[in-house]
């Protein structure tokens, strides 16, 4: 039943599938594609520090434009059950609702567009989807090398949708068109330790991580045409002591910053050098590394399939969508290394949260948009 919704997703929460346990989730969905003309290939990925992977890629057709969906089938681990009205991973209904978690973060957003690929004619142009089960954790041995891995087979797209959840109050108020990218750094500080009655002895390090922390609290940019000021946060300041009568050897400051269009990682790690070369050390030792691999900002293009989109949105809901750039990273920043890509789906605000949550009516509004969107996308064909 590939072209119910509801059922498919329903399937779909029933798998406990948290990052990286695929619980039986891709067996659903393999069966629900295969079903309805989709070659599907099982992938696993490892290595580079992480975690194996399982992950899916999906096409039907050899023609024609082509259009790629992208998702994730993992969810956050469910947290204390007692918060929960039910267990999380049997799907329930009620009021109008269905709760279980991956409901909206974004199960919804997979069972949607295959029920609306299932209305599509066979011949009306290539449809992919590319399904990772590592979006919620690592994302090292997921959608990245996914996308890799269909480079290499020449598996190029038009355009594509992420169908994470990118409306904020109503279905379809907002799509997103980028995401501000992500950096994490770790300043250290290295003093030498000492009694505090003989400060002539020791060197404390904690002036030093003060100055530091001020001048990286200064205006980094001031926006661009589709993104806010990038800003940079403290996140930790530490020094390992628990008493008050030692001088700390050294300390350290972690950070993250959230940075729009302006900059990539590598010019924006320059700044961070840069703020820090204007502190005094005092005679104390200050280095300075990235924690983790920094996500890219991304910004797709504004074009006609952009306009197709919002005006599907416009047909089902009677009103087009904002276009955002907010929010945290999404795996969307892999997919625009090789083409347009844009975020497009349900209300979000219970994602993570017990009692995860759609409204039944926005999963049957979002997959007619997506229908409606793949009709004029493809043309008269479809």
């Amino acid at each position: 039943m590939a072209d119910d919704p509801v059922h498919l997703l329903k399937q779909l929460i029933a798998c406990p599938s948290v990052t990286p346990e695929t619980a039986g989730v891709l067996d659903v969905l393999d069966g629900a594609l295969s079903a309805i003309g989709f070659t599907v290939h099982r992938l696993r990925f490892e290595g580079d520090g992480s975690y194996p992977v399982d992950n899916l890629f999906a096409i039907r057709g050899k023609s024609g434009r082509r259009l790629l969906f992208a998702g994730h089938t993992d969810v956050v681990p469910p947290g204390d059950l007692a918060n929960w009205t039910s267990d999380p991973f049997t799907p329930r209904e009620a009021d109008g609702k269905l709760y279980g978690r991956g409901a909206a973060d974004m199960k919804s957003g997979i069972a949607a567009f295959v029920a609306a690929a299932a209305a599509i004619p066979d011949d009306a142009g290539t449809i992919m989807l590319a399904i990772t089960n590592d979006e919620e954790a690592d994302a090292i041995n997921g959608t990245d090398k996914l996308m890799v891995w269909a480079e290499e087979r020449q598996l190029h797209f038009d355009f594509a949708i992420v169908g994470e959840p990118s409306s904020a109050a109503l279905l379809g108020d907002g799509i997103k068109i980028g995401r501000r990218g992500s950096l994490s750094g770790v300043i250290t500080v290295a003093g030498i330790q000492g009694h505090v009655a003989y400060p002539d002895r020791a060197n404390n390090p904690l002036p030093v991580l003060a100055r530091i922390v001020t001048a990286l609290d200064a205006k980094i940019d001031g926006g661009s045409e589709h993104f806010p000021a990038s800003n940079l946060e403290v996140t930790s300041i530490d020094v390992g002591n628990g008493v008050s009568n030692v001088i700390p050897a050294s300390g350290t400051i972690r950070f993250n910053i959230r940075y729009n269009d302006l900059w990539t990682a590598e010019t924006l790690a320059d700044w961070v050098r840069t703020r820090i070369a204007g502190v005094d050390p005092a005679g104390a030792t200050i280095s300075f590394a990235l924690a983790g691999t920094p996500s890219r900002s991304f910004l797709s293009p504004l074009s006609e399939d952009v306009d197709l989109l919002s005006a599907a949105i416009a047909g089902i809901t009677g009103r087009r969508p904002d276009f955002s750039t907010g929010g945290g990273t999404s795996d969307a920043r892999f997919i625009a290394q090789y083409g347009p890509v844009v975020e497009c789906g349900l209300v979000g605000p219970s994602m993570h949260k017990a009692d995860e949550h759609i409204a039944l009516a926005d999963l049957a509004g979002l997959t007619d948009i997506y229908r409606t969107f793949m009709v004029r996308f493809f043309g008269a064909s479809a």
